[in-house]
């Protein structure tokens, strides 16, 4: 039962061996709400989800934060007088929320954004700045730099000697002591709106995007934690300075580093200028959720996978007789005790998961028990027939492949998940009215919601809901 993943740091697939027994805490880098979500966000999200349902399934009581970057550079250029840096940063936020949704993915433990942990920010810039590892820039910009000469061990993620790398390109250079040294805290510019800036001891202005994910990783998980997830392309040099900061501030931070592999399409690396990009949109429109969840996982997730016109046909003919056998035998079991066999998956599926998430093999110990099952019902054996249905049912729990609501179609569908995504944005303005101790308008919402038929439940994890009657 020992749970083995690949750590980038120590570019080896090791035992799990977690800092608290029975718990997990897990940070993984979310999006930067600037534009709509693509491809490549939602197969880095699920990797995760999957990730931290099979803990759930070993028994770990798991802390999951997923981050929400809603201040950077290209959403201050994103904006507009119509649509301020901050209300760019909402809509956008709450469309990568309707897609992670839509292909079933646990709602984090909490999901924090940036722009609340400043006071946590400051903390660790200061203890940088009293240990010799950060300084002001002495041109008045009000810039707060990392130098990255004073850690000697910068550059241990990724294997690289600063003199390989190239030069930071988060401010100019003319105040660094060294063109790598990457930026902390940005001063206040002319050109940016007053609304994005923040008093701080070096004088007004934001953070760099390095320190924020340090900071929210300290605040929700402490000095120290399990693992550290995100996409392979945030290795450098995002994660390695992460890594760099909060260990040269004195936290011990992540202890296993995991990256996802990428999304190519048709071969291609996926990006703006080819004017290939996939939108989740897009993709989730093309397939029902459930099938592009299974193409997503079908893979390993530290390799790349290559998006092709064929690729969802594959996924749903693959999910099909999935669900055609669970049909079959769920027809035959009907009434009989082998209907109520608890469900628990084969051990070729928990050894495939326990060896650092190899779906593809638990997909075929996953098929390997259809096609077993299939042929039980052919020779009228139903015991067989159901012990081999329970078994799918758990393995297809274990990977979110929800067959209830793979049935749904078209219209009703779309209805719940419009519905959903109305609800959903009542309850994140909800939560900001009462965030700013704005009582009323948080009444106001709830009674609104309760007037139409929904309930919210507050919980110590987040906000709740569900349809009354």
């Amino acid at each position: 039962m020992t749970v083995r993943l690949y750590d980038s740091l120590q570019q080896a697939v090791v035992d799990f061996e977690p800092l608290e027994p029975g718990r997990v805490g897990m940070y993984v880098c979310g999006p930067t709400v600037q534009s709509a979500p693509h491809i490549g966000h939602v197969r880095s999200a699920l990797v995760y989800d999957l990730w931290r349902r099979w803990f759930a399934h070993r028994g770990y009581a798991v802390t999951f934060i997923r981050n929400v970057t809603d201040i950077d550079d290209k959403i201050l250029a994103g904006a507009s007088d119509a649509e301020p840096w901050h209300a760019l940063a909402y809509r956008v936020e709450l469309e990568f929320s309707a897609a992670y949704r839509a292909l079933g993915i646990l709602p984090p433990t909490y999901e924090p954004r940036a722009t609340a942990s400043i006071d946590r920010m400051h903390a660790i810039i200061a203890a940088l700045l009293e240990r010799g590892h950060a300084y002001a820039a002495d041109d008045g910009s009000g810039d707060v730099y990392f130098d990255v000469r004073s850690w000697p061990a910068y550059g241990e993620l990724t294997r690289q000697s600063p003199d390989d790398m190239d030069d930071a390109g988060d401010a100019p250079a003319r105040a660094k002591r060294d063109p790598r040294d990457f930026t902390l805290w940005k001063g206040a510019k002319p050109d940016e709106p007053a609304s994005a800036h923040w008093d701080s001891p070096w004088g007004a202005g934001r953070p760099g995007w390095h320190i924020e994910c340090s900071a929210m990783a300290q605040r929700y998980l402490g000095h120290a934690f399990d693992i550290h997830g995100g996409g392979l392309d945030l290795r450098f040099p995002h994660h390695e300075n992460e890594l760099a900061q909060s260990r040269a501030a004195g936290d011990g931070f992540a202890r296993h580093w995991v990256h996802n592999g990428l999304v190519t399409i048709g071969g291609q690396k996926m990006s703006k200028s080819l004017g290939n990009s996939v939108f989740a949109a897009d993709l989730l429109g093309s397939a029902r959720p459930a099938v592009v969840r299974y193409w997503l996982g079908s893979a390993h997730y530290r390799s790349t996978i290559d998006y092709t016109e064929g690729s969802l046909a594959e996924a749903e003919a693959a999910l099909d007789r999935i669900e055609g056998f669970v049909a079959r035998a769920g027809r035959r079991v009907e009434g009989t005790w082998f209907a109520e066999l608890p469900a628990e998956v084969p051990e070729a599926f928990a050894a495939a998961m326990d060896d650092d998430l190899s779906t593809p093999a638990a997909l075929a110990a996953l098929h390997e028990t259809v096609r077993a099952g299939n042929a039980a019902l052919d020779a009228d054996d139903v015991a067989a027939a159901g012990a081999a249905r329970a078994a799918v049912l758990a393995m297809v729990g274990v990977l979110g492949l929800d067959l209830e609501a793979a049935d749904a179609r078209d219209g009703a569908d779309a209805t719940h998940r419009a519905l959903a995504s109305l609800v959903d944005r009542l309850i994140v303005e909800r939560r900001a009215a009462r965030d700013a101790r704005d009582w009323s308008t948080a009444d106001r919402i709830r009674d609104d919601l309760a007037a139409a038929g929904i309930v919210v439940e507050d919980t110590p994890t987040g906000t709740d809901w569900s349809i009354d009657g």
